[in-house]
């Protein structure tokens, strides 16, 4: 059977060296969105799966549509990564899509299966991914039990309210988020009831 990876850091590191873990079996690298800090090792690996509204910038990275402009300076470092790293000329590397998905569709690893979810909002292609035999939801940056960050340049506010309303219903076990740590699913419908309350 095979493995997913989701999301793959900012690429300062290689992930396929510094992990080896990653390179046992074949891997499905999936972008939950294409933000800098999430696709920055999609290129080291084959298979590269996203959503169809961001295909396009997965595969013609720039430092303004990944948010690496304005958002990567060296304060968002507690040690700087090793030379020739520089935070002005940071830059994404291009990782066009091998599959792109769509709502509904399935990452099949053989052994466990997961439904792709549209989040638009956050961004327009984020997607989550759905575990329903498990109850396992990996969120990406849609929710999370942490500050949202709503105002990006491609953000909806309408499309976001949507995609909260959705998850919510989801008989959630436990949420593995694109940032902060993992949470229970009484937890995530709290987050998402208060997030909704605060915009209606």
């Amino acid at each position: 059977d095979g493995d997913m990876l989701i999301d793959s850091g900012m690429g300062v590191v290689s992930l396929t060296e510094w992990v080896p873990l990653v390179t046992e079996r074949s891997v499905q690298a999936v972008a939950s969105h294409t933000h800098f800090d999430h696709i920055g090792c999609h290129h080291e690996f084959e298979n590269r799966i996203c959503h169809r509204c961001e295909a396009d910038l997965l595969a013609h990275p720039t430092r303004q549509n990944t948010l690496a402009d304005p958002y990567v300076t060296d304060d968002i470092f507690t040690k700087l990564p090793p030379a020739p790293y520089a935070s002005t000329t940071y830059a994404v590397k291009a990782a066009p899509a091998t599959r792109i998905v769509e709502d509904g569709d399935v990452i099949d690893l053989g052994d466990r299966h997961f439904e792709v979810i549209h989040t638009p909002g956050h961004s327009p292609g984020g997607i989550a991914l759905w575990e329903a035999k498990t109850g396992i939801l990996f969120s990406g940056d849609i929710v999370y039990d942490g500050p949202l960050i709503e105002d990006t340049y491609h953000a909806n506010a309408k499309d976001y309210v949507r995609s909260m309303e959705r998850l919510y219903d989801l008989p959630v076990r436990v949420v593995h988020g694109g940032h902060f740590a993992s949470y229970s699913g009484e937890r995530h419908r709290e987050i998402i009831k208060n997030w909704l309350r605060e915009r209606t």
